[in-house]
């Protein structure tokens, strides 16, 4: 009697720690696959799906395995934008190197302004945070006087470092376009893991062009904030991710990235 009851406590405990999460457990928490540290040193073979990512998060942002674009992810759309800056809808079954999502709730909303370049958005939004210490989801749908957004090229092994791709990043500058601006605010104290402070990538209203943001200038809109006090990491499950030095300092390495 007592080992079937042990039995039935087990399997319920199981349950309980791994059925699928309710609406209101999703809330408020953010899902990371691998390391930004990771994918500066070129691990860009990864072992997620993209069927499994839209099972953690209907908004966020990434790349794909290989480096072969950006990911922006909207409305529980997934999208590749590619060297011709298109946008491309994602086959379930491409894996990434590295990706945030969440399922984006509204907290609070604000007008975006005219006027903000892009460090001018950014201490804009720094108002918006309450706790610094928190993450931060950003879906800002906005007509931009400006916007210059950038996509990579694919790369084969063996594979350089992330500020060496840059270097051949393909640029697209635009006027006078609307679309939405998807993004994170993640705290300094996860450097290494993740891109401290604002990451944004763009996706326009058709949905046919977008990218990494390197720069803009808003004319109107909407900002819409949802505040995370809850991470989930998983990581590669791969030899590569397991021989490689991933700690130090790659703060430069990282600005050059976002910033190239």
């Amino acid at each position: 009697m007592k080992k079937n009851l042990c039995k039935i406590i087990c399997v319920l405990l199981s349950l309980t720690l791994y059925s699928p999460a309710s609406a209101a457990d999703r809330d408020d928490s953010l899902f990371q696959y691998a390391t930004i540290n990771g994918l500066l040193n070129g691990l860009y073979d990864g072992d997620m799906n993209f069927a499994d990512l839209a099972a953690r998060g209907n908004l966020g942002l990434g790349t794909f395995n290989h480096l072969d674009g950006e990911m922006v992810a909207l409305d529980g759309n997934f999208y590749q934008i590619r060297m011709d800056g298109t946008a491309y809808p994602v086959e379930p079954s491409r894996k990434t190197p590295f990706a945030v999502v969440t399922w984006f709730d509204v907290d609070r909303k604000d007008v975006l302004p005219a006027g903000l370049d892009y460090q001018g958005l950014q201490k804009m939004l720094d108002q918006l945070i309450t706790n610094p210490n928190h993450f931060y989801a950003f879906r800002i749908h906005a007509r931009l006087k400006t916007l210059t957004v950038r996509s990579v090229p694919a790369q084969t092994p063996p594979y350089p470092p992330l500020a060496e791709v840059v270097k051949k990043e393909a640029v697209f500058p635009y006027e006078h376009i609307e679309g939405t601006l998807v993004g994170f605010y993640t705290p300094d104290y996860m450097q290494g893991l993740n891109v401290p402070g604002y990451h944004f990538h763009f996706l326009n209203r058709e949905h046919t062009r977008g990218g990494h943001v390197l720069a803009l200038m808003t004319e109107s809109g909407t900002i819409e904030v949802d505040e995370l006090n809850e991470i989930t990491m998983l990581l590669p499950d791969s030899r590569a991710f397991a021989e490689t030095e991933l700690a130090g300092d790659r703060k430069n390495a990282l600005e050059k990235v976002e910033k190239q």
